[in-house]
């Protein structure tokens, strides 16, 4: 095992030196979480917690405020054009629509069964939500109207924008891509990430044309998603539920709730090595990336034995979540 970690720490060293936690926010209050979104040009993370939206410093850890009234929130995505915020609300199959200063709730959209996660793609200047147990993205425009749904034939998790006109999306039953054609709101394509399967997180490379992947199955799939095509796979940790690309270090991150957090570095648009595996706190699957400051931010929290019986996770300890912060 020597040669192994010798091997880990001089491929870290060409990479330009290992990650690591510079900072822990203790934030506390009740609730899990699901996605963190950060906002870059105002350093600020949107933090899914059931019943809200926490909106925090990045900087400092500071909680900004929150947005109330959720029931079950899950994602977050920043229209800053329309200075609109909108919220999945997933247990009312419905969307939030708030004020990105005062982040007071301004209308709810109905959405669908499951509503998810929620990106808003500014090529189309429409806001997309990803509806679970629906199969379906519900439409919306910046200013709260409900455009239309469209049917993706599988169960989406997370998506990208590539910032073209196009908006794709994990199909986590079929293990599939969709592509949508954010314009006419129409599926375009569809993909297969075999052998990658259960992909659930995503993220993008706009310059090399390149998606990423994290499947359930332990690995991250490499799409061409001008050809349709899986062109590479890692390994990656278990139980991933998180994915950044940061284009200034040709990093790509996936969040694992085994307890690890796995930097694949790119060497070129079709290759790809795991150069360093982070330890994280159990259950610490989420990862949003500020692209701006190249800063990491992973919420955690304590949790008790799971019931008798039981697996996974137990309940989550009183005021013991955090987000911490890793960077270079």
């Amino acid at each position: 095992m020597r040669w192994l970690s010798i091997l880990t720490f001089l491929m870290a060293a060409q990479d330009g030196g290992a990650y690591h936690i510079t900072h822990t926010y203790a934030l506390g209050g009740d609730g899990t979480w699901d996605y963190v979104v950060p906002d870059p040009p105002s350093h600020r993370l949107f933090i899914a917690r059931q019943t809200r939206v926490m909106v925090v410093d990045e900087n400092s850890g500071a909680l900004l405020g929150e947005v109330p009234d959720i029931k079950g929130a899950h994602g977050t995505a920043i229209a800053a054009s329309s200075g609109h915020g909108f919220a999945t609300s997933g247990n009312d199959r419905s969307v939030v629509m708030f004020d990105l200063q005062t982040y007071k709730p301004l209308a709810r959209i109905q959405a669908a069964e499951d509503a998810d996660a929620i990106l808003y793609d500014a090529a189309s200047n429409r806001v997309f939500t990803l509806n679970g147990d629906a199969h379906s993205s519900t439409v919306i425009d910046p200013a709260g109207k409900l455009i239309t749904n469209i049917s993706l034939g599988g169960k989406p998790e997370y998506g990208a924008s590539a910032g073209d006109g196009k908006v794709y999306a994990n199909l986590t039953d079929t293990h599939e891509v969709v592509e949508i054609d954010a314009k006419s709101a129409t599926v375009s394509r569809r993909w297969s990430t075999e052998p990658c399967k259960n992909p659930v997180s995503m993220a993008i490379d706009t310059k090399r044309h390149r998606l990423f992947s994290g499947c359930r199955s332990g690995m991250l799939a490499v799409s061409d998603y001008q050809a349709g095509k899986i062109v590479a796979t890692t390994p990656i940790g278990a139980g991933t539920d998180g994915a950044a690309y940061d284009p200034a270090s040709a990093d790509v991150f996936a969040s694992n709730a085994d307890g690890t957090l796995t930097v694949i570095h790119q060497d070129s648009a079709d290759t790809y090595h795991v150069a360093q595996t982070i330890s994280t706190p159990s259950f610490s699957r989420n990862i949003g990336l500020d692209t701006l400051t190249h800063r990491l931010f992973v919420p955690s929290a304590k949790f008790g034995p799971p019931a008798a019986g039981g697996r996974g996770r137990g309940p989550l300890e009183p005021d013991s979540f955090s987000v911490l912060v890793i960077e270079k």
